[in-house]
Order: structure tokens, then C-alpha cells, then sequence
């Protein structure tokens, strides 16, 4: 993989200093402003990639040379190291790499939070995107309970059971600062039904994610009606936990799991 970033920008650019994208022989993360100094950058990188080569410099005009008119000059910077360190945002884990899971990964990766990816299925974290953190792990419901303070949960397993477990073990946390499930309206009456068995208030429940999403199931769709929930929710908004005095509910490993799938 290739860092490219702008090491200096005079001008008008597309991007400030110290913006950069990722390449790979197959896939790109992150962007330099599009047009074409990215698709430049992009085949030099690839050429770095099948020649072995460590670092390059590129020096371009954004003029009519290369059919742009932003009319500054931009230093770019190739490179094979990782990517330059930046404040964590909040972390959010997203439990499920299927189809909504990696598209929800692609659409949080260059936000402001700290996603990461879990699942117990390594074929689907080989799919995640390029540069998302995973974790591979046979117990997902432990990856709650070591959750840092603040932390988002989204649930998205191809397992009604499983996402029930996952989201009792959430609200259980009286820090979360986002618990949400995908499903429907029906799946939410279910779960509320189980939560009160095992004493826990399914009211923080987000579910369905991506409120007012206009009823479009592809999931890149879904997921960039819950990557603005999840900003909003948590950049704005305190802990759904915040709540003094309430009890705490039984983890659901506590009790018999009863009538968990719909």
C-alpha cells in the first residue's frame, strides 16, 4: 500500500497540506481532491507498487497542462509508510461484516470516529474495507463488555440471536453513547419483549438504524443514513447511559436466552 499526501500546496488546490489517500493494487482510500492530480497520483503509486519502489515525489501545476483550473501548484509526497497519527474520534464498533457492515465501515472510515469491524466469519472481514480495523473473534459479546468509555455499538449480524445478545450486552453499558440494531419495526417489538424478560429498558434501542432513511435497502444506503445518525448522536449528543438512578439490567449470559429469534 501507498501513502500519497500533500506535503505542500501553494495556491488554490483542491486539498489542504497533510491530506492523503492510500493506494493499492486494486483499491484507494481516502481522496486528494479528485480530478486529475488524484488519478495521476494513482497510477504513480501503482507504479511504485509493481517496480518495489520506496518514495517518489511528484511536483504538479494544477493548470491546463493536466486539465484542471484551480491554477495553484501542489507537492505530493509516495510513500509505503502507514498513515500519519490523528486524534482518535470516538470509537464505533460495528458488529457484522456483511454487505451493511462493510458499507457502513467505507462510509465511517474517513469521519471523525474510530470505527472497527467485528465478526466471527474471517471470509467476510477479508472483505472489509482497505485500512478498516477488525477483529475476528468467536464471542463478539466480549468486545462490549471491553469497550472503552463512550463507545457506539451497531449491530448488524446475519443472526437475530446473536444481534439480541449483542444488543443487551450494549445497553447494559450505562456509557454507551449509541446502541443500535438493524431490523424492523416488528424486530424492535420482539426485542423490547426479550429485554423486559431479562429487566433491561430497551428504550435508548436505535432500531431501525438510519432513522428516516426513505426506505431504500441497498445498503450503501443504509449506511449513509446511519454514518449522519452516528455523527449527530455522537458528536452532539451525552451517553444514551446517562441514567441515574435506573438499574442496571442482568447481562443476558445470566439468564436462559427464551424466545430470542422473531
Amino acid at each position: 500500500m501507498i501513502r500519497v499526501r500533500v506535503a505542500r500546496a501553494r495556491g488554490s488546490t483542491p486539498r489542504e497540506e497533510g491530506a492523503e489517500m492510500f493506494v493499492g493494487p486494486d483499491r484507494t482510500v481516502g481522496t486528494i481532491g479528485g480530478g486529475q492530480l488524484e488519478y495521476l497520483a494513482i497510477d504513480r503509486a501503482r507504479q511504485m507498487l509493481r517496480h518495489g519502489e520506496a518514495e517518489a515525489t511528484m511536483d504538479v501545476p494544477l493548470g491546463p497542462e493536466i486539465g484542471q483550473c484551480c491554477g495553484g501548484r501542489v507537492e505530493l509526497r509516495l510513500d509505503r509508510a502507514g498513515p500519519a497519527p490523528r486524534d482518535p474520534g470516538p470509537p464505533v464498533l460495528i458488529f457484522g461484516a456483511g454487505h451493511v457492515g462493510r458499507a457502513l465501515a467505507a462510509a465511517l472510515l474517513p469521519l471523525p470516529l474510530s470505527p472497527r469491524l467485528i465478526d466471527q466469519r474471517p471470509e467476510e472481514l477479508a472483505l472489509a474495507p482497505l485500512g478498516m480495523p477488525t477483529t475476528l473473534t468467536p464471542l463478539p459479546e466480549n468486545e462490549v463488555r471491553k469497550a472503552p468509555p463512550g463507545a457506539a455499538y451497531v449491530i448488524l449480524t446475519h443472526d437475530h440471536a446473536l444481534d439480541f445478545l449483542l444488543a443487551l450486552e450494549a445497553l447494559a453499558r450505562p456509557d454507551a453513547a449509541y446502541v443500535g440494531m438493524i431490523g424492523s419495526r416488528s424486530k424492535r417489538a420482539t426485542f423490547t419483549r426479550l429485554a423486559r424478560e431479562h429487566g433491561a429498558d430497551a428504550t435508548p434501542l436505535v432500531c431501525p438504524i438510519g432513522a428516516g432513511f426513505p426506505g431504500d435497502k441497498r445498503p450503501e444506503v443504509i449506511a449513509a443514513f446511519t454514518a449522519a445518525e452516528l455523527l449527530t448522536r455522537m458528536l452532539d449528543a451525552p451517553p444514551v447511559g446517562s441514567r441515574i438512578g435506573r438499574p442496571q439490567p442482568a447481562r443476558l449470559s445470566d439468564r436462559p436466552l427464551a424466545g430470542a429469534i422473531p
